[in-house]
């Protein structure tokens, strides 16, 4: 590949057509791979089926893109359908690596939703206009919004009253709003000061039944 970079993309029956009807025409065991796996997930047991064939046509053409796909299907212990997709990818699929690869395409859809998404809608105001001052203002408050979100995800990891206090205020722009009005009015000298007003004030964590 140019650059040597490589890709995996969602690609859905509806959107590409041609690819999905050439990959059902293929025989069972010899060009079209099965794989099934049972996961525990959450204490549930679930079963993973993979199917994947490799150098298949992207589109009905005679100088299309040669990728390999995947498709997995996850089922409950009764045999309910919880969720099914599949992906293109310009690496090599094997019964080694298909989960691994279906995995990766996953994530970026938590990529999405736990990253870009929260940065837009959940209190950072990332699609805000950062548009003031004349040469480097936008880019510097848009790295301090990114940075912020990681300061307060790697918090999430490694300090207890922090967590404690998110998980009893509904949102996390609540909490955003409560820290800014907290110190509008009060200078705390510690991270810790401030999380434990927040703590004495909700009565929870080592203020619990306080009053």
């Amino acid at each position: 590949m140019l650059y040597d970079y490589h890709f995996i993309f969602v690609c859905k029956p509806d959107s590409h057509k041609y690819l999905t009807e050439y990959v059902e025409l293929l025989e069972s065991g010899k060009d079209m791979h099965e794989l099934k796996m049972r996961v525990k997930n959450k204490n549930k047991w679930e079963t993973y089926s993979y199917r994947y064939a490799n150098d298949v046509p992207l589109v009905d053409e005679d100088d299309a893109l040669n990728v390999n796909g995947c498709e997995i299907t996850v089922t409950d212990e009764n045999g309910g359908q919880l969720y099914k997709n599949s992906f293109i990818t310009d690496f090599k699929i094997t019964d080694e690596n298909v989960a691994g690869i279906i995995a990766s395409g996953r994530a970026r859809w938590k990529i999405e939703n736990e990253n870009n998404n929260t940065l837009k809608t959940k209190g950072y105001n990332l699609e805000h206009n950062f548009g003031r001052g004349d040469q480097h203002l936008s880019s510097l408050l848009a790295a301090m919004n990114i940075l912020a979100f990681l300061f307060h995800s790697f918090l999430t990891f490694c300090d207890e009253s922090y967590c404690l206090i998110r998980a009893h205020l509904p949102t996390r722009k609540i909490f955003f709003e409560h820290v800014r009005a907290l110190t509008c009015y009060i200078c705390f000298p510690s991270w810790n000061e401030l999380m434990h007003f927040m703590m004495r004030g909700l009565e929870i964590g080592p203020y619990l039944n306080s009053g």
